[in-house]
């Protein structure tokens, strides 16, 4: 198991030396002069824009401000953001909680209803309960994000006002934070409605950014779950007279679970990655509302830094899935 962790992590590297050099070129390659941020409405002098493009170090050949960047990496800097002055590390690492909380709630939604309702389906193989849930879980993977975040907003929060529109928490509440996660820090202020505050604000953002996971897991699990009750072994628990949840739930889920592990990082990961959308729709301050911010007001070294942080923890949920599958199956590890 050893030699498999160390031989996956060696193939992370040159993934990771890739994910630098490209996500460097994409962002010259977006229309627009950082340096223009600078300008403003009323203007500075020509030698002020080129102090600031020093600074920037833009007046240096592309290859000499690439291998800059990958020194400065290489110290843990990011660079600067040119609209808050701040350390993009810094800001990434204050933003994140709320996005890594928001993926977790869609990622507890996701698994809890799509495992069960692929398990559902597969067991009702042609019943009326297998077309319904493949039917639904079509049209989920199929609905745009804007559109079924809007649908949601117009309909729980402006029609019957179950859920709030926006946000982490009511305005009423304010706690100074500790663990960036709304639901503990709710939690950890003592404060009478705080943590059902919280938790309220996520369910619209959480069912949104958890609909297109759920149909895949649900549709994968259907998937492996009727390869797998063909096999001869489940066909003997049965003839042995084993209760239909022992079979199910021990011989067959058991062995489905691979791809079905693997479905459901890849998608938690992509959740870290793809939830600019939901946040924008609900103005949820995490990192996709950040980068859309930073690609609107030119803030390069922001943009920059964010995608590459956001690449690279999608590059090591994939390996941890990986290892996650080899532990499960030793087959894999033994490259069988």
């Amino acid at each position: 198991m050893l030699a498999f962790i160390v031989r996956r992590i060696s193939l992370t590297v040159p993934t990771l030396i890739a994910l630098c050099f490209l996500t460097f070129m994409a962002i010259r390659l977006v229309p627009g002069d950082p340096i223009e941020v600078r300008r403003g409405e009323r203007g500075i002098s020509p030698e002020r824009l080129e102090f600031f493009r020093h600074e920037l170090g833009l007046d240096q050949p592309v290859w000499k401000q690439f291998l800059d960047y990958v020194w400065s990496l290489m110290h843990g800097d990011f660079g600067i953001s040119i609209i808050s002055q701040d350390s993009v590390l810094h800001e990434f690492l204050t933003l994140f909680p709320a996005t890594v909380e928001l993926s977790l709630f869609a990622t507890l939604f996701a698994v809890l209803l799509g495992v069960p309702a692929g398990i559902l389906a597969a067991v009702k193989r042609g019943s009326v309960w297998d077309h319904g849930i493949m039917g639904v879980a079509l049209f989920g993977y199929s609905m745009p994000v804007f559109w079924w975040g809007l649908l949601l907003v117009l309909f729980c929060s402006v029609q019957l006002d179950l859920t709030p529109v926006s946000g982490r928490i009511d305005l009423l509440f304010y706690f100074e934070p500790v663990t960036g996660f709304m639901t503990i820090d709710s939690l950890l202020s003592g404060q009478d409605g705080a943590f059902s505050s919280a938790i309220s604000h996520l369910i619209l953002p959480a069912i949104v950014l958890g609909t297109i996971p759920l149909a895949a897991i649900a549709r994968m699990t259907r998937s492996s779950m009727l390869e797998v009750l063909e096999e001869d072994y489940v066909r003997t628990a049965r003839a042995k007279g084993l209760p239909p949840w022992r079979v199910i739930g021990l011989h067959a889920l058991r062995n489905a679970l691979i791809p079905v592990v693997t479905t459901i990082g890849l998608q938690g990961g992509t959740m870290l990655a793809g939830a600019v959308l939901t946040e924008t729709i609900f103005a949820w301050p995490g990192i996709g509302k950040w980068l859309i911010e930073a690609i609107f007001r030119r803030d390069y070294p922001a943009l920059q830094g964010g995608v590459l942080l956001i690449s690279t923890l999608l590059v090591i949920v994939n390996m941890s899935v990986d290892i996650l599958n080899a532990a499960i199956n030793p087959r894999i590890r033994h490259g069988r």
